[in-house]
Formats: C-alpha cells, sequence, structure tokens
C-alpha cells in the first residue's frame, strides 16, 4: 500500500518511482527518470556510486544490482531535492535506445525495495504536489506533449510558463485583497481608522473585474477550438467534387473518387495541418433526395456534420451552375440560395456559421462563365480539383478563417484552452454578479454574510489552479499524461 503525506507543503511518498520518459519504440537515445527518496540508492545500485554532482552528466556503467551483469554504458545526471522538476531527489539514465536494453533497466530498477513503475503523469502530479507547478501548468504540460501543430504548441507553451496562471492569480489576489477590505470595515467601521470611501472603492474595483472576466468569456472559444481542432465540413450536391477537395487539402488519397454519384455514404473524417493550424476536415455524402436507406442515413449524417462544423466549404459544381443558368436571368447570389435550398441546408443547420462558396471544375467553364463568378462576389472562389487550379488560393482563404477562428497565441492576452477553466470561471462570475447586485455602499447591509459570494469568486479561481482541489479532479487531469511524464 501506497503513503502519501504532506510535510509543510511538501508531498511525502514511500515510493520511488521510475520509468521511460522518452518516446516509445526503437530509438538512438532512451531517457529512464526516476524519482523519490531512494534515487541515490538507485544510482548506488546501478553504478555503484551515488556521489554525483547535481545538474552534470557522468558516464557510467549501468549494472544490474542484483547479478552484476552489465546493463549498458550510459550518462547519469542527479538532480537534487526541491530543484528538480518533481520536487524530490531525481535522477535520469540516458542509454541506447533499443527495446532489450530499456526492459532490461527497468527490470533492474524494479529489484529495488521500495521503487516501483510510475503511473501516467504521476511525475507531473508530484511536480504539482511539490508546489513546482499548478494545475494550470501542469494541464499545459500535457498539451505542449499532444501538441500536432505550430500554434498549438505556441499556445500550449505560453500556457506553461504560466501567462494564464499569472492572470488568473491576479484576479484572486484582487477578489482577497476586496474581501479583506470589507471585513475590515465590518470589524472597524466605528473607528476613525477605515476611510469612508473603502465601500465604493470595493464596488469600483470588482465591477472593472466582472468586466474583466467578462471579455475573457467572451472569446469565441478560440483557444479551445486551436487546442482541439477546427471543424471544417466539405458539402454540396452529388459529384461536384468533394472527395477529390479532401485528398487535395490533406495531401493523401483518404476518400474514394470516382464518376459515380453517392460514392461517400458515410462521414470521412481526418485531421490534419493547415499552415500550423490543427483541422478536423469532414468529407460527407452528397445531399440530394433520396430513397436509398444507407444513402439517406448518410445525408442525415451529412446535415448534422454541417451543423457541428466550424467552417463549412459549400462545393458547387461550375459545369452544371453554367448549364443550368444558361438563358435565366438569375444571377449567382440566387442561384446559390437556391442551390443552399435543394440541399436542405437549411438557416437552421448552417446559422451563425462560416461558409465558404467554392465553384469547382472552372476548366469545364467557358471564359464568360468564370469571369462571371469572378465579378459576381467576393466570397466566392473558384478552382479546379483536376486540374488543381487555384487550389493554393483556397488553401489561403481557409487559413485567413483560421486565424479569426483561432486567433493567434500571445502572452498578453492569453486564451482559455479548456472547458474545465471556462466552467469554473462562468462560476466565479455567477457569484460576483450576485454579490454586485445586492451591494450598495450606501445602505446598511449584512456584509458578513454578502461577501460570502466574493469567497466563492477565490474559491472557484483556486479551483481552476489548484489552490482547491479534489483527488478527483487531479485523478482527470493527471491520467491523460503520457506513462513516464
Amino acid at each position: 500500500m501506497i503513503i502519501k503525506r504532506l510535510i509543510g507543503l511538501r508531498y511525502i511518498s514511500n515510493y520511488t518511482i521510475f520509468n521511460k520518459s522518452s518516446g516509445h519504440g526503437k530509438s538512438g537515445i532512451a531517457v529512464i527518470r526516476v524519482s523519490g527518496s531512494k534515487t541515490k540508492e538507485a544510482l548506488r545500485a546501478l553504478t555503484g556510486t551515488d556521489n554525483y554532482k547535481p545538474r552534470y552528466a557522468t558516464l557510467k556503467q549501468i549494472k544490474d544490482p542484483i547479478t552484476k551483469e552489465l546493463i549498458d554504458n550510459g550518462i547519469c545526471i542527479y538532480f537534487e531535492g526541491q530543484k528538480s522538476f518533481t520536487g524530490e531527489d531525481s535522477c535520469e539514465f540516458q542509454v541506447h535506445g533499443g527495446p532489450s536494453i530499456v526492459s532490461a533497466l527497468l527490470r533492474a530498477l524494479g529489484k529495488i525495495e521500495g521503487m516501483r513503475l510510475s503511473y501516467a503523469g504521476e511525475f507531473a502530479k508530484r511536480a504539482f504536489l511539490n508546489g513546482k507547478i499548478n494545475l494550470l501548468e501542469a494541464e499545459a504540460l500535457a498539451d505542449l506533449i499532444h501538441a500536432e501543430t505550430d500554434m498549438q504548441r505556441k499556445q500550449a507553451l505560453i500556457q506553461a510558463d504560466g501567462h494564464l496562471s499569472k492572470l488568473y492569480q491576479k484576479w484572486r489576489t484582487k477578489f482577497i485583497r476586496n474581501i479583506a477590505h470589507v471585513e475590515a470595515y465590518v470589524d472597524f467601521s466605528e473607528d476613525d481608522n477605515i476611510e469612508s470611501d473603502i465601500l465604493i472603492s470595493v464596488k469600483k474595483e470588482l465591477q472593472e473585474l466582472e468586466e474583466e472576466i467578462h471579455s475573457h468569456l467572451s472569446d469565441g472559444r478560440k483557444g479551445e477550438r486551436l487546442r482541439d481542432g477546427v471543424r471544417l465540413a466539405i458539402v454540396g450536391s452529388p459529384n461536384v467534387g468533394k472527395s477529390s477537395l479532401m485528398n487535395l487539402l490533406v495531401r493523401r488519397d483518404i476518400s474514394i473518387v470516382t464518376d459515380i454519384e453517392g460514392t461517400t455514404r458515410d462521414v470521412i473524417e481526418s485531421t490534419f495541418d493547415l499552415n500550423g493550424y490543427p483541422v478536423i476536415i469532414s468529407d460527407t455524402a452528397g445531399l440530394r433526395e433520396s430513397s436509398d436507406i444507407v444513402e439517406s442515413e448518410g445525408i442525415r449524417r451529412a446535415k448534422n456534420c454541417a451543423s457541428r462544423a466550424d467552417l463549412i466549404i459549400l462545393l458547387i459544381d461550375g459545369s452544371k451552375m453554367e448549364k443550368d443558368l444558361c438563358g435565366k436571368s438569375i444571377n449567382f447570389e440566387q442561384y446559390r440560395t437556391t442551390y443552399l435550398n435543394q440541399l436542405g441546408l437549411t438557416d437552421e443547420i448552417i446559422n451563425f456559421k462560416r461558409l465558404m462558396t467554392v465553384v469547382n471544375k472552372i476548366d469545364l467553364m467557358s471564359e464568360k462563365g468564370r469571369r462571371e463568378i469572378e465579378e459576381s462576389s467576393s466570397d466566392v472562389l473558384g478552382i479546379s480539383c483536376s486540374q488543381n487550379i487555384k487550389v493554393s488560393s483556397l488553401v489561403d482563404e481557409i487559413t485567413n478563417h483560421l486565424v479569426e477562428l483561432c486567433g493567434s497565441p500571445s502572452t498578453e492576452c492569453p486564451y482559455l484552452s479548456q472547458e474545465r477553466h471556462r466552467f469554473y470561471l462562468q462560476e466565479c462570475l455567477k457569484h460576483l454578479t450576485a454579490f454586485l447586485i445586492e451591494f450598495d455602499p450606501k445602505k446598511e447591509q449584512d456584509l458578513s454574510i454578502l461577501v460570502q459570494n466574493v469567497r466563492n469568486c477565490v474559491r472557484s479561481i483556486g479551483k481552476i489552479t489548484g489552490e482547491v482541489r479534489t483527488d478527483e479532479i487531479l485523478d482527470v487531469i493527471f491520467k491523460d499524461f503520457c506513462i513516464g511524464k
């Protein structure tokens, strides 16, 4: 049984943990991390000495503690107590990355009494419990490990460096200060030591805080969208080139492309990096009236996909459109409206969505038809998937939308990136608003009861940063870490 306790602000465990912290599979180098009170014992058992200068690399023969069989020649680095990542004695063994070497080293460490393999995220959890990082920074570390695009990396790095934490800590400090002012007024208002306008000052500062938090929450979920990926749906009638466009954008043959209408009958998704932004792109079934049960289900899923998308590409067959418009006195905007109605894309489905109109197969259109598209509207783009005409222009246009949807991570204005943070900030704002509605500096009120709303604000922010925590919250956060982190 693991025994855990807190001494002062420091977390203590009877077990020293170890695990591979570098990537899986064969590699040139593998890093095995150790953390806990038996770190020096592990170094002595495997290398014959524990006399290591902290943070200096030393080449050593690493041997099995029981059989004394040589495992590998590797680099050993010792990190002392509070100066380590976890806040406790730790070390790293840097050895050759062959699976047999790594396995032998892990088995050797497991032979030392009081040592065990770590759980997922346990090194980071110990760093949190020892006050080396707060909960926001721990979550940012996990995001940094899982970042697949440049913008995701930038956002995670900004948060791991504590810029979002500093903002929330600043708010928390202001709340605590104003609680102290109210309580001082309640306790000492009859004396001459308290300024008469202290409550007016409290209300003014809390009103400013309310505006700041409300503005922070009104970010269009840019940070969360950047963390999780922007949902892009390609929709249109059958055989307009949706699958061809999907393959061009992701640069892989994911969707089947044929001349037969209705080839795609389900939503096909792929995640890819578009100029640093994570995009979850969906190729959907062609939208039309159908009596086929399977196709009808595909159409239903296509509409559902469009309703959940952050960005929609409405694809139109240019050659068919030119024939439909021939001899008719309707313009492109009218045709597009009719086309949307035919597809069943009602305002309920695409309301408040970013809709990009793209005309495909312009290589099959007349010069006059192409010119009319370019002159008809500023928000329509003509391309040819088969001839790769103006596809790069479409990529640029999509990127412009991604910048608006996700923003650009910055240290001056860090974004919310997790629903957990949003939930507790909304709770904080709810308590703050309740206080400000009731609070009147010019009236006699029971301030000791009313100020409890402000205490709840402090508690809500504390749940984000980790000052207030429960085991359930910690378990959810750290289970998503990699083994060895």
